[in-house]
């Protein structure tokens, strides 16, 4: 169980992971790195390409619990010892503006919280390397073909954190002096809970919700040079091929 103390800090922050902290989806890199070091499990791809016209039934919970059936049967030792080399190699992808927003954050004292959709089993051992005080993902068990889950996306982010936070931790519907990053839409819930904001890489959408409300934009550098090149980078990582497709190594 987790312990806080009642005393609230002096500010708080809340940190996306998926194209916040690194230019890529987790899911994508970490597919990754455990194909490339057992290849048989290449043969579960064709289970999520064929059910992805089945995506406006099954939803996004529903074909998350598809893509991860490559983790079928798979030790959770195993899957720890997986989780731990992920995240030390994704150090050097961490944008190194974000990098130095989370340790201003640290240095102020307040709490820094990791809050993700990725699986928690890898944004565990990836929260704990950068320093988190509190990290949150989805939760999930591998071993079964679709593991159950319950997507840690949007509202559901917002609702854990007023489950885990002590009420102190509230000034009405906000946190106090909480400042929320993202890239994504998704967050805007979590945003709420926010008095400020710090856009990475925004879509346009988001873009013209973040200048009117007046939150900061950053644009870190990614590693693709065009959206082709994006596409032919994130095939090779779902397909589990090439040394560094995601451009981790800096």
């Amino acid at each position: 169980m987790l312990s806080l103390p009642a005393e609230p800090p002096p500010g708080i922050a809340l940190f996306d992971l998926d194209g916040t902290l690194i230019p890529w989806d987790c899911q994508l890199l970490f597919r990754h790195h455990v194909v490339r070091r057992e290849p048989w499990r290449r043969v579960f791809l064709p289970i999520f390409l064929g059910l992805l016209p089945l995506y406006p039934i099954l939803k996004t919970e529903g074909m998350k619990r598809v893509f991860l059936s490559y983790l079928w049967g798979m030790p959770p030792a195993k899957v720890g010892e997986y989780s731990e080399s992920f995240a030390a190699s994704l150090m050097a992808a961490i944008y190194p503006e974000l990098r130095e927003e989370i340790e201003r954050h640290r240095r102020a004292g307040h709490l820094v919280v990791l809050t993700s959709a990725s699986p928690e089993f890898y944004v565990s051992e990836i929260g704990c390397l950068l320093g988190f005080d509190l990290v949150l993902g989805t939760v999930v068990t591998p071993g079964e073909l679709f593991p159950d889950l319950e997507n840690h996306k949007g509202a559901a982010k917002v609702a854990r954190l007023r489950e885990l936070l002590p009420a102190s931790y509230f000034d009405g519907t906000r946190l106090r002096n909480c400042h929320g990053y993202t890239d994504s839409t998704a967050d805007l819930p979590m945003l709420e809970l926010c008095q400020h904001a710090t856009l990475v890489n925004p879509k346009p959408g988001l873009l013209e919700i973040g200048t009117r409300h007046g939150w900061q934009v950053v644009r870190p550098a990614r590693p693709w040079r065009t959206k082709a090149d994006f596409i032919r980078r994130s095939l090779k990582l779902l397909f589990g091929v090439g040394e560094d497709p995601g451009g981790l190594r800096r």
